[in-house]
């Protein structure tokens, strides 16, 4: 134990210290989100039946005899057709909901703290009182 400087009066003043707790807490960000709609295309293919109608119109050449000959001459006239359209129609595939909330917890919150307090040491036969009682 180290001697305290001594005053005229030999009186020593000890400072004690204690330790207080102070708890503050601060908004920070943790996570920056972007949220955005993306389109993708993708090519289909499919198979569709088509119909076409034609007037058809043969000749067959007739020999003296009255018989046909071999020779036949066609003629093909296109009358009607089937012709494809393709129309596209956007359909809903899902409605997302974006929005924020905010959620209240309790945190525990453990520290130490530290505190100072006078001890007295005696040597010898000394007879101690404290707040007027004799320990």
């Amino acid at each position: 134990m180290s001697e305290q400087p001594k005053t005229a009066n030999d009186e020593v003043t000890l400072k004690l210290h204690k330790e207080e707790l102070q708890v503050s807490k601060k908004w920070i960000e943790t996570a920056n989100v972007t949220v955005y709609q993306k389109s993708y295309t993708e090519e289909k293919q499919i198979l569709v039946p088509v119909r076409r109608e034609e007037l058809i119109i043969e000749k067959k050449m007739l020999n003296s005899e009255g018989e046909t000959d071999k020779s036949i001459e066609t003629i093909r006239i296109p009358l009607r057709e089937d012709r494809i359209e393709v129309t596209l129609h956007p359909t809903l595939l899902e409605d997302v909901e974006i929005y924020k909330n905010q959620y209240e917890e309790i945190k525990q919150v453990i520290e130490t703290l530290k505190e100072e307090k006078v001890h007295i040491q005696t040597i010898g036969d000394v007879k101690l009182t404290v707040n007027n009682q004799l320990l």
